[in-house]
């Protein structure tokens, strides 16, 4: 049986949960529940603190794990990212008082405050830099001004906290973090290609859209310019003479641009149809 691992609470945890239903599984009906066996598709899912999650996949205790990105090089752990799920988006950035720095380079030899050392700790490694790390668990802001550190690194969203504690940011974003599929780089185990076939068809079905549309046969070709699919439309004639009807897989983002284009060029009943799930 495949074991997974789910964010127990937090932003990561009901997006996880939505997303793996999407795809086939059960999930738990009650918050409490630690585990959840789905029978008919042999894998079990254990609830975890999102902090944890990256040292059970990388013992091999469990076989697959849901994430973030920051969790993960946080740990320090033998995991590989297999798949980003593409939410619960977080910007990892360097923090000081307004005027004391101006850049990443010139964090060296200074007390940096962080809830994050091991992010801090590969930034530092990677860029040959030295750095004092203060391990917080929260609350970072308040550092500097506590005389505990010079600067803070941790996620930055609006800045609104920041600017409370008289601090801005300073350089290049040190990591973007999101939600992500975590595994061992060893032989995935059984049931692993399936799972992670099923979250690619979920993550295009958020992504795209069926697009369906009439079109003179003559204007074909520039119509499929505008939607070529995939891999290729799907073009069918109509009963009307000269005319066929098409249907295509578009951007989401992409769509109102598209149909305003189609209607311009002088196609007609323009469709838009959500995508429950999807194999490529």
């Amino acid at each position: 049986m495949l074991r997974i691992a789910i964010p127990n609470k937090g932003t990561l945890s009901a997006p996880a949960s939505q997303m793996l239903r999407d795809a086939g599984y059960r999930q738990r009906t009650d918050p409490k529940d630690l585990i959840c066996r789905d029978e008919d598709n042999n894998v079990e899912f254990f609830y975890l603190r999102p902090r944890d999650i990256a040292t059970y996949v990388g013992t091999g205790d469990l076989d697959l794990g849901i994430t973030g990105r920051d969790l993960l090089v946080d740990s320090g752990v033998p995991a590989t990212e297999l798949l980003d799920l593409n939410f619960g988006g977080a910007t990892f950035r360097w923090a000081a008082p307004a005027g004391t720095l101006t850049g990443a380079g010139e964090i060296g030899g200074r007390r940096i405050a962080t809830a994050y050392p091991g992010v801090v700790a590969r930034y530092l490694a990677d860029n040959d830099l030295k750095a004092d790390v203060v391990r917080l668990d929260g609350a970072v802001e308040n550092a500097v001004r506590l005389g505990v550190a010079d600067l803070i690194a941790d996620v930055v969203e609006t800045g609104a906290t920041l600017r409370q504690a008289g601090l801005v940011t300073i350089g290049d974003p040190i990591m973007r973090s999101s939600a992500i599929l975590i595994g061992r780089s060893e032989e995935a185990p059984a049931g692993a290609a399936q799972l992670l076939r099923r979250l690619q068809g979920v993550l295009v079905a958020r992504n795209f859209v069926m697009l369906a549309y009439d079109v003179r046969a003559d204007l074909l070709d520039q119509a499929t310019g505008l939607t070529p699919g995939i891999e290729s439309p799907t073009v069918s004639p109509l009963h009307r003479e000269g005319w066929v009807a098409v249907q295509a897989m578009v951007q989401r983002r992409d769509v109102h641009r598209i149909m305003d284009e189609l209607y311009d060029l002088g196609a007609r009943a323009i469709l838009v149809t959500d995508i429950a799930n999807c194999r490529l």
